[in-house]
């Protein structure tokens, strides 16, 4: 999925959303645009993983 990361985290991860839904992306920058693969579901969080970098 394509998301657009709006924030970092306290340990560093790209914060993005997704209908409402908080995903963690490792090695991510606010700003970035990037599709993501979802790599672990929790009950209020996912945390993911970059399939192909910044898509300007």
């Amino acid at each position: 999925m394509d998301v657009t990361i709006d924030s970092v985290g306290r340990r560093g991860d790209g914060i993005a959303r997704f209908n409402n839904f908080v995903i963690f992306v490792p090695g991510t920058n606010t700003g970035d645009k990037v599709k993501v693969r979802i790599t672990g579901v929790r009950n209020n969080f996912a945390t993911g993983e970059v399939v192909t970098g910044a898509t300007e």
